[in-house]
């Protein structure tokens, strides 16, 4: 047998075999076949994405770097360029995708791969181009319709979405991913909604992860029809079912504010080495409280580009602590960062983010709500930028986080499944943002929600006057801005201003009694 023959027998060996799930059966004749031909890529290439399947990233990564070097084809990069974002490593995957753009893949995978990238990098318009073709190679692949109708949904292209959602159903009638987007794609009404089909989907399902996105989506479109009780009803009963599940204890996120509050001292005396004059936005906050309704307002702004919700600040802060605990914030890793050189994680921030935005713009915004932990740090290590902190009434704060899906497999938001869990991380960010505004006074705007709404010329120039921005009408009009969402918030944002939800809270007195009871016995006022 010849070489290209001996090589395509043994590629469409292992591929098969990846195909199938057996990754163990792949890897290791891969693993054979570079070890006998060092200089064949796709041997490096095959062991990489077998090594990738089994959970070895890093490895995965250095094999495929090896496929690269040897063979620089497209599929290579664009796997290479996936497995960057795994890691985190978002520069190196912008470049790996730049690389794959140079003649992209033929295949569904690779251009769906491609589409992944684009969108883990927020850049949803790039996204789409791949998801489409995606689709187009493999109409009946549900993943892959799936992937097209949420980027169509993140650039505001709803009806395409909603379209697209239902031939996926057609295909896949029980596909609860499909089943959640849908519901949040518009507001449903009495002619045109899905309750009926969610109902018996739900009814059917046993899986849990499947049943929590039906509960959310059934719960959210019976809201619609203007029945909250019986929304809530069906809401308490899947974050019950979610919450029975998880190991989640308050205690640990109490460390974390505990270890915060007391690195504090450390932190206001640290080294700031070489500190960047760049200046970004940081929108922190509970969840649910207008984040992404500010990030719109100043994103509509000439000078302003929004990067969306980043990881870069947490992720510079576990680099410069160097610990090895698999959370990217504990009390050990905040307390190795406390006396690192804070300018170095300031560089390392915009390095990370730089990756998440176009650079056309001279400022960008961060909106990842939970940043608010790291306040100290980032009006320390980026002297010059700026903190806004968005309150809501206590009560609609609960009822929101209670309310919405967050990302399932995140461990952030596994206190949003119980009403007391969310009073108890309430009352703990509302400890934090007062200590942030005695030991830095003036630095953090703290914007409240139900002002905005009523009084949206005064409250917008306040906000720009804080972040150093001229007045620009464009951002009354944050409606019209066009720019992707990927947040729950996406639907609401392409409204103007709008009262709903003050005092939603008031519906659900009597199920949120608890919760209230909790925050006023901490003195959090919530009437």
């Amino acid at each position: 047998m010849d070489r290209t023959a001996d090589t395509a027998t043994r590629a469409s060996a292992i591929r098969a075999a990846l195909a199938r799930g057996d990754n163990e059966s792949a890897l290791a004749p891969a693993t054979r076949w570079r070890t006998e031909a060092p200089d064949a890529a796709e041997a490096h290439f095959l062991a990489g994405i077998s090594a990738a399947a089994l959970g070895k990233i890093r490895s995965a990564i250095e094999l495929i770097e090896t496929a690269v070097t040897l063979d620089g084809q497209s599929e290579y990069h664009a796997q290479l360029a996936r497995l960057y974002t795994l890691v985190r490593r978002d520069a190196d995957a912008a470049s790996s995708l730049a690389a794959a753009e140079l003649s992209p893949p033929t295949d569904a995978l690779g251009r769906d791969t491609m589409g992944c990238v684009y969108a883990r990098l927020g850049d949803h318009a790039a996204s789409l181009t791949h998801f489409a073709e995606a689709v187009r190679l493999a109409p009946v692949n549900t993943a892959f319709c799936y992937n097209q109708a949420a980027a169509l949904s993140f650039l505001g292209r709803q009806d395409e979405a909603e379209h697209t959602l239902e031939g996926l159903l057609a295909l896949a009638p029980e596909d609860a991913r499909a089943h959640h987007l849908l519901a949040g794609l518009r507001r449903q009404t009495p002619d045109r909604n899905h309750i009926d089909r969610l109902s018996t989907v739900r009814e059917a399902t046993r899986t849990p992860r499947d049943r929590l996105l039906l509960g959310y989506a059934l719960a959210k479109e019976i809201d619609d029809l203007a029945d909250p009780r019986a929304a809530f009803a069906v809401l308490a009963e899947t974050n019950a079912e979610h919450r029975a599940t998880l190991p989640y204890r308050f205690a640990d996120d109490a460390a974390n504010f505990d270890a915060v509050e007391a690195c504090w001292p450390t932190i206001a005396k640290a080294r700031v080495a070489n500190p960047s004059p760049a200046s970004p936005i940081f929108i922190v906050g509970m969840p649910r409280t207008g984040t992404t309704l500010v990030d719109r307002i100043l994103s509509s702004h000439p000078d302003v580009e929004s990067a969306g919700e980043l990881q870069a600040m947490p992720l510079a802060v576990k680099a410069a602590a160097g610990t090895r605990s698999r959370t990217v914030l504990d009390p050990e890793t905040i307390r190795a960062a406390a006396s690192a050189d804070l300018g170095a994680i300031g560089r390392d921030y915009l390095a990370r983010a730089a990756s998440h935005a176009s650079g056309t713009k001279p400022r960008i915004i961060d909106k990842f709500p939970g940043n608010f932990s790291y306040v100290g740090v980032i009006a320390r290590a980026l002297p010059n930028a700026t903190i806004v902190c968005l309150r809501r009434n206590p009560m609609d704060t609960i009822l929101a986080n209670f309310r919405n899906l967050f990302a399932v497999g995140s461990r952030y938001y596994d206190y949003s499944y119980d009403l007391l869990d969310i009073a108890a991380y309430y009352q703990r960010f509302d400890r934090m943002m007062a200590l942030w505004r005695e030991v830095l006074p003036g630095r953090v705007l703290e914007l409240q929600y139900e002002t905005l709404v009523d009084n949206q010329q005064q409250e917008t120039a306040r906000l720009l006057d804080h972040c150093r921005l001229d007045w620009s009408d464009a951002c009354l009009d944050f409606h019209t801005n066009a720019a992707p969402v990927s947040t729950p918030s996406a639907a609401q944002v392409r409204r103007p201003l709008y009262r709903d939800s003050v005092d939603r809270w008031r519906l659900h007195a009597d199920a949120l009694a608890p919760a209230r009871d909790f925050l006023l016995r901490h003195g959090i006022a919530v009437d």
